[in-house]
């Protein structure tokens, strides 16, 4: 039924926007694709540190140099006006420390929880976007990854089927969002605390319905879930297996002129999966076993929060701020396992000592998790994450700063720094002070 609907409204887009080609003619400058590539090198090291115990998930306490690289191609194609075309073909590899495992905060937005660490060419993104015009305000956007060189309305509806990343279009922030040029840990990609529906690999297939008004854009999305907590799979069953989320956007707030303004973003989001639940391992272990999640788990079960972040762009000083929490009885299913997190940071333009396309960044992370999941783990319990087999409980909390040298056009080399305090949220272990260096190239 969901597949009929969403042929019927990409069918009756096709239609609109042929019959809106004989009203309006393109610009002379506008294209009809856009082609880009970029690749990206992260090697990753922590100096060795003490801990009273470890468990199967737990990060290691020395351990060589781990290193992550990947590879992608963005096409963006209009057939018709208002009808885009996006595909992009990946290949990513290498390793995390300690095999991705131990920090819910991972230290490396490049690297996934996959065995086999040869690179592999996968579809990261393969959808069709319609857009139905709002008003008759046009804009000129420049071409892009998965963006082409056009002049187009301002104000849009916009219809998205296929395979994408939800972070494409919810939780956006100029500042903190991209591994690959901004800062790599994985609080700082996002709001930790929406366990955002995706496979290993961070994609998820579905559609998006998004409403772009002068100032303001609403959204929401239907998507699949993994089969299985952080599995490459995915399934879709309306009521059982599921992700929901809702967003509003205000750009340009508070704004004085082009350089200083704020963008808020704010969310709700609801996921239903067949998650174990933490208290019903508990009391399925007994008063002497270790529980283990994956015996409780039941379809139907569902997780619900929400997010909240705020961009402050001061000419050339960036800050922003994220909030986040969900209700943690069930086990974390995609993301990563953080309940509640709370983020700040600042970004400094290089045009204050005259580099203009250099920057430097700090960011801070508190995260944390509920007390059922608290109980899951220091009962021995352990997640698809992280895991010691005790723990004395403290939240996770993250510093990363960087600087981004611009080396030659898209050529970009970024040295990076993080010192993590209770990682995996133990006061027993750590605190680890890991060092990165990341080549970033776009072309």
């Amino acid at each position: 039924m969901i597949k009929t609907i969403l042929s019927i409204i990409l069918s009756f887009g096709f239609l609109i926007s042929n019959s809106q080609t004989g009203i309006d003619s393109l610009s002379g400058n506008d294209k009809k694709i856009s082609l880009h590539f970029q690749t990206t090198f992260i090697p990753q090291y922590h100096f060795d540190f003490k801990a009273a115990y470890s468990g199967d998930n737990s990060l290691m306490t020395s351990e060589p140099t781990r290193a992550s690289v990947s590879g992608t191609a963005y096409l963006n194609y209009t057939p018709f006006r208002n009808t885009y075309l996006v595909f992009n073909a990946e290949a990513a590899g290498g390793k995390g420390l300690s095999k991705t495992l131990g920090i819910a905060g991972f230290p490396n937005g490049e690297v996934y929880r996959v065995g086999d660490p040869t690179p592999k060419p996968f579809i990261a993104r393969f959808y069709v976007e319609q857009r139905f015009p709002l008003s008759k305000r046009k804009e000129k956007v420049e071409d892009d990854l998965n963006q082409i060189a056009e002049t187009t309305n301002k104000d849009y509806l916009s219809v998205i089927v296929g395979k994408f990343s939800l972070t494409d279009f919810f939780d956006d922030s100029q500042i903190s969002h991209d591994p690959r040029s901004q800062f790599m840990n994985w609080s700082l990609m996002g709001n930790g605390g929406w366990d955002y529906p995706a496979n290993t690999r961070g994609y998820t297939m579905g559609a998006v319905v998004q409403a772009l008004y002068h100032d303001w854009a609403f959204r929401t999305a239907i998507t699949t879930v993994p089969i299985e907590a952080n599995g490459p799979e995915l399934q879709f069953k309306f009521g059982k297996a599921m992700g929901l989320v809702w967003e509003v956007e205000k750009t340009h707030l508070l704004q004085k002129d082009e350089t200083h303004f704020s963008t808020l973003h704010t969310g709700i989001f609801w996921n239903k999966a067949p998650m174990g639940n933490y208290q019903q391992s508990i009391a399925n272990a007994g008063t002497t076993g270790i529980p283990d999640v994956t015996d409780s788990r039941l379809y139907g079960r569902d997780k619900w929060g929400y997010y909240f972040s705020v961009d402050n762009h001061l000419g050339f000083l960036h800050h922003f701020i994220k909030t986040s929490w969900n209700d943690g009885k069930n086990e974390t299913w995609a993301f990563t396992e953080i309940d509640q997190s709370f983020t700040t940071g600042l970004q400094f333009d290089g045009t204050l000592w005259k580099r203009k396309n250099d920057k430097l960044a700090i960011a801070f992370v508190s995260n944390g998790i509920s007390n059922d999941h608290r109980s899951y783990l220091a009962k021995g319990g352990y997640g698809f994450l992280i895991g010691d087999g005790k723990l004395n409980y403290g939240n996770e909390q993250i510093t990363e700063v960087y600087y981004s040298f611009n080396i030659y056009k898209q050529f970009f080399l970024s040295p990076d720094y993080q010192f993590i305090t209770n990682p995996g949220y133990n006061k027993d272990r750590g605190p680890v002070h890991i060092l990165a260096l990341r080549l970033h190239m776009e072309w």
